[in-house]
């Protein structure tokens, strides 16, 4: 990091015409280091001079030891970071405290409480909102045995205020139809990196357009992908942390990334997203990068950011599966509106019938197809049903990888889907994990809140009943032969 020194002898000046160039970051500065020529004097000026210097002892490398401590040797007491959604029901709000000893479940950890008035949740005369820790996670910030903690709002009377879609959620995942099921959730979350002062994506021109979408979709170059270094941070610190994330890549936009999380079970596809959303917002904090999870950021001839959901339950993974994946689009097709309002707030700005999406106000579903609401994929449809015989038939294989890779999140697929725990690669587990029978909803926005959507595919799909009228009429518009 930088002195920056004011010296007649060893300097650089400031020139006029730099008045309106944006400023050194540290970084820059940090890498400017300048010597005094060892012959000759320099003239002195009565301006205002600076000068950089590379400094090992200096305010901000003894605060980044401060942040890198280790207090393990020292105590067993810890930082948990609660944190909880505001009151526009997707802002992050979180805050720290100390807890005693290291913990293993969020049954341990104490309630704690927040000002509501301040975040749009309560009102100033009665401003007390409780926190629940729900999920705990490993802290990637701090290290060590410090944790994140998911956690979900109540009144002092132990009421769910409205913002919290968790505890819904939570009551429709906890029915006996839907644990039966076992709901998996495979969820790709888009976002797009802004430029601080601008609000214009990250690699844009200010006030102008790159070239039109083409090289840009898991593109390579420094003139096509744009804040790659803030993706592989947030993959990494996720996996750290305990999130089932799964995979990233660059997206069709320029400055637009995405990244997968799943399979997850039942309300664990909620806090794993929030917590991934968390994590990402502290990176691009730390690297002065705003995120947003705006469906449209630009308008025009620009993909907007959703968030696929892929679902799948344990009768559309068995024997039939196919049959159950038709039910299912007919229900959804019938509570259509019901999701749209649900999905997130600006979807009709992206949902427009272009750019890989389906018209709003129409429900559609297909084989392959990215411009449906509903997707199958090709494999699902082809075999008609799930694929658990084929994996039974390569039961020797699986037996033969390396058990090295058994904590990995590909191999809890393997122990809901076989009789027994199998080691097994990601590569092998996936496949079959993509050709057993699943829908994709592509209708949710990157907005969406994931309790919301989570729980409400798990309603309409197995606890709604829709009447036979309405059932057979649906049916004959969707050319849907249940």
């Amino acid at each position: 990091m930088a002195q920056i020194l004011s010296s007649p002898q060893c300097h650089l000046g400031i020139a006029r015409n730099m008045v309106n160039a944006s400023p050194l970051t540290p970084k820059a500065w940090s890498s400017i280091v300048l010597r005094q020529k060892r012959a000759g004097n320099l003239k002195s000026s009565s301006k205002f001079q600076v000068f950089a210097i590379k400094a090992e002892n200096n305010a901000i490398n003894r605060l980044e030891s401060l942040l890198n401590l280790d207090v393990t040797p020292y105590t067993d007491k810890i930082i948990a970071e609660y944190i909880w959604i505001g009151g526009s029901g997707i802002d992050l709000r979180s805050k720290s405290r100390t807890i005693s000893k290291p913990v293993e479940h969020p049954s341990e950890l104490p309630k704690w409480n927040y000002d509501g008035s301040s975040t749009g949740q309560a009102p100033g005369e009665d401003s007390e909102v409780i926190l629940y820790p729900q999920a705990i996670f490993r802290d990637p910030f701090r290290g060590g045995n410090n944790i994140l903690v998911i956690c979900d709002s109540y009144t002092p009377a132990g009421e769910p205020i409205p913002t919290n879609k968790r505890a819904r959620a939570a009551e429709i995942f906890s029915n006996s139809k839907v644990i039966n099921e076992v709901p998996w959730y495979g969820i790709e979350q888009e976002y797009t990196l802004l430029q601080t002062n601008v609000q214009w994506p990250l690699g844009w021109p200010v006030g102008g357009y790159p070239g039109p979408q083409g090289p840009y979709y898991c593109g390579v170059g420094a003139d096509k992908s744009f804040g790659r270094d803030i993706s592989d941070a947030h993959y990494k610190a996720c996996l750290y942390a305990g999130i089932n994330i799964s995979g990233t890549n660059g997206e069709v936009m320029p400055g637009q990334w995405e990244y997968q999380v799943g399979p997850s079970v039942g309300i664990e596809a909620g806090d794993h997203i929030w917590c991934s959303r968390y994590i990402l917002e502290r990176i691009t904090e730390q690297v002065g990068v705003v995120l947003t999870l705006d469906p449209k950021p630009i308008e025009g001839d620009w993909n907007g950011a959703g968030c696929h959901t892929n679902y799948s339950t344990k009768s559309m993974r068995e024997e039939g599966g196919f049959e159950v994946i038709k039910k299912a689009i007919l229900n959804l097709s019938l509570r259509h509106h019901e999701h749209i309002s649900a999905y997130g707030e600006g979807n009709e700005r992206r949902l427009t019938g272009k750019h890989e999406t389906a018209n709003i106000n129409t429900f559609s579903w297909g084989v392959a197809n990215r411009g449906c609401s509903i997707r199958v994929g090709r494999d699902t449809e082809k075999q008609g049903k799930g694929e658990k015989h084929l994996l039974k038939v390569e039961k020797k294989l699986f037996l033969s990888v390396s058990t090295s890779i058994k904590s990995c999140f590909a191999f809890r697929i393997l122990e809901w889907i076989l009789p027994f725990p199998s080691p097994c690669t990601y590569s092998l587990v996936m496949k079959h994990f993509h050709m057993a029978g699943y829908l994709e909803d592509r209708r949710p926005a990157s907005n969406m809140d994931p309790y919301v959507v989570t729980s409400l595919l798990a309603e309409t799909t197995i606890l709604w009943e829709p009447t036979l009228e309405a059932e057979a009429l649906a049916a004959q518009k969707l050319s849907l032969k249940v």
